[in-house]
């Protein structure tokens, strides 16, 4: 059984990966634009092939993270804890005078 601290890291690898695969995704598809367009402005020209070059860099990238994400996300359990406070700290206090 995973500590609460493996499990907080867990989720927390979890969330970042998200963010910084959504990231590689915005940059994967700027980079493909600019292969695309650079490509028809000036082809074989060293830009294009600067452009390539970003792009496989990306995608590169974007498959590592969406592979680490898919593996953490199968070694995490299906839902994660419920964290709510206890009904006896959750409920109303009433100022007695």
């Amino acid at each position: 059984m995973a500590s609460k601290t493996d499990r907080v890291m867990s989720l927390r690898a979890v969330r970042q990966l998200r963010r910084i695969r959504a990231f590689y995704a915005a940059g994967l598809l700027l980079w493909a634009a600019s292969t695309a367009w650079t490509g028809l402005e000036a082809p074989g020209s060293r830009q294009m092939w600067v452009s390539t070059l970003l792009l496989i860099v990306f995608t590169g990238l974007l498959l590592t993270a969406s592979l680490w994400l898919r593996r953490l996300e199968a070694a995490a359990p299906a839902r994660p804890a419920h964290h709510a406070a206890s009904r006896k700290t959750a409920a109303p206090r009433h100022a007695h005078a």
